[in-house]
């Protein structure tokens, strides 16, 4: 019997690294996508350190003949059970009124266009064989503000609606629809964040930082692992649906 096949975008880096490897780890053969497959290599190493396996491959989440490429390309590795949308953009940090329509729409079309796209190509398929588990990485910000980050909050928060109204209609089928909702990840990602904020409130950097630790009940960030080992027990969760599961550090508890 062939393993199972799980496919996960953006996972050249962060979060999108780490839930791949937790899934070859974890017995999956994982189809690991981003726009250069050769950012791919440090994944596939990981993973084949771990004793699983990742097949990289090309994938533009804002591209909808990409996708449907990579929907095929999974199918030939085997049956499809797990679709982990993870590819995504900071966007802007400015003022709304500072920020460019196209600033917007390319925030918009990465990180809940993003989203449509990677799923619908699965969907017929897994529909067919009455099973399967599709998980959108969210974030604690499309539940709470984050100064200057209203394109990245609105697609967040899209995403939650997103995969509530999919989780509705795909649960007659067996298939489970859920969202994971990160908090402050350790990683450059949450540096660059820290920077921009302090940047757009005229603050210094470790005032920020203080903040982004000092709100969690650990006083800590969150690890990548975390996330990622959150995601892998969603994908084998049988009786949730339609969650937006936290991995915060206590810093969001709704």
């Amino acid at each position: 019997m062939s393993a199972p096949v799980a496919v996960v975008t953006g996972a050249n880096r962060g979060i999108g690294r780490a839930i791949a490897v937790a899934f070859a780890a974890a017995g999956y053969t994982v189809l690991a996508s981003a726009r250069d497959p050769a950012s791919l290599a440090d994944t596939v190493s990981e993973a084949g350190s771990a004793g699983g396996t990742v097949v990289a491959a090309a994938g533009d989440v804002c591209d909808e003949a990409s996708m449907a490429a990579l929907a095929a390309a999974a199918a030939e590795l085997g049956p499809v059970e797990v679709v982990v949308a993870n590819a995504g953009v900071a966007g802007p940090t400015a003022p709304l009124h500072e920020i460019t329509l196209a600033q917007w729409r390319v925030t918009l079309a990465t990180d809940l266009d993003g989203v449509f796209l990677t799923f619908r190509p699965f969907i017929p398929d897994l529909i067919a064989r009455r099973s399967g588990s599709l998980i959108a990485i969210s974030s604690m910000t499309g539940k709470r503000p984050l100064y200057g980050r209203t394109p990245y909050a609105a697609a967040k928060m899209g995403v939650i609606g997103l995969v509530r109204t999919l989780a509705t209609e795909l649960g007659p089928y067996g298939i489970r629809v859920n969202a994971l909702c990160p908090g402050y990840v350790a990683g450059p990602r949450i540096d660059m964040v820290v920077r921009k904020q302090a940047e757009v409130r005229g603050v210094p950097e470790e005032q920020v930082q203080a903040e982004v630790t000092g709100v969690s009940p650990l006083g800590e960030l969150v690890a990548a692992r975390d996330v990622a080992a959150a995601c892998v027990y969603l994908a084998t969760a049988a009786a949730i649906t339609g969650e937006d599961l936290n991995v915060t550090a206590g810093v969001v508890m709704y």
